[in-house]
């Protein structure tokens, strides 16, 4: 096991909430991203108001992704939603959307929330503007202008994770960064699974790039550094994206 780097990330407060999004198969990408930003976000949205203004606790961050078909026509994930919470919220009894509440949860698989904790490698949020609608309620709102290549690694069965883990930030990360510098990335994000054991994926890289162009480079410059002795190949997922729903930024 490698030893702590003296410059090891320092890990995001709390904790970063997952929602992965597939739709169902009678519905198409259309509805499904649809009913997400009209009637499911501003349903969020709104409970995020009520419980900040009562005092209660609540997520302080609200962004969706919207993932692209892989280079093989497919897609595994329709996007992905983050909520960022001071504590793990619990695994419930039930996925939500089992009993839908909303038109989205009609046309989404029931899904269930998977705790990270995230170190933000490189920020790059001047990169990533927030702006607020004028014509309509402010939020939620898109950004796009940008490749990001989300990474969601899959464990080899037997893994060990700490070891797994302390090379991903030791080792693992600084490559990534010196990379992504020579190749114009701006924005690096690492989120590692709270319960690895328990979860489909032991964590997440994100990466964002100014255009596709430059997250090719990246492909063809990064070089392997180890992390293949503790990641799944053929279960870990590469998907783009060019979209992101910011729901409360």
């Amino acid at each position: 096991m490698p030893a702590a780097a003296a410059g090891r990330p320092i890990a995001t407060r709390g904790a970063k909430m997952n929602y992965l999004i597939k739709r169902r198969p009678a519905t198409s990408r259309e509805e499904l991203v649809a009913h997400w930003f009209a009637n499911h976000m501003p349903g969020v949205i709104a409970w995020h108001h009520d419980f900040k203004t009562a005092g209660k606790p609540i997520f302080w961050r609200y962004i969706a992704t919207l993932f692209d078909t892989t280079s093989a026509g497919e897609r595994p994930w329709d996007g992905v939603a983050q909520l960022w919470w001071d504590e793990p919220q619990p695994r419930p009894e039930t996925p939500h959307g089992a009993e839908p509440t909303d038109s989205f949860q009609e046309k989404a698989e029931p899904y269930v929330p998977w705790a990270t904790t995230e170190y933000v490698i490189m920020d790059g949020s001047d990169c990533l503007p927030v702006k607020p609608l004028t014509l309509n309620a402010p939020f939620p709102t898109t950004r796009t202008g940008f490749c990001k290549v989300t990474f969601l690694l899959r464990a080899k069965a037997g893994s060990d994770y700490a070891a797994f883990f302390d090379h991903w930030l030791d080792v693992h990360v600084p490559n990534v960064q010196s990379v992504l510098a020579r190749t114009g990335g701006f924005r690096y994000v690492v989120s590692q699974s709270l319960e690895p054991e328990l979860e489909p994926y032991a964590g997440m890289a994100e990466l964002y790039f100014p255009d596709r162009a430059s997250a090719d480079q990246f492909r063809d410059t990064i070089e392997a550094d180890g992390m293949e002795r503790w990641v799944d190949p053929e279960g870990t997922l590469v998907l783009r994206a060019q979209t992101e729903m910011v729901g409360v930024p």
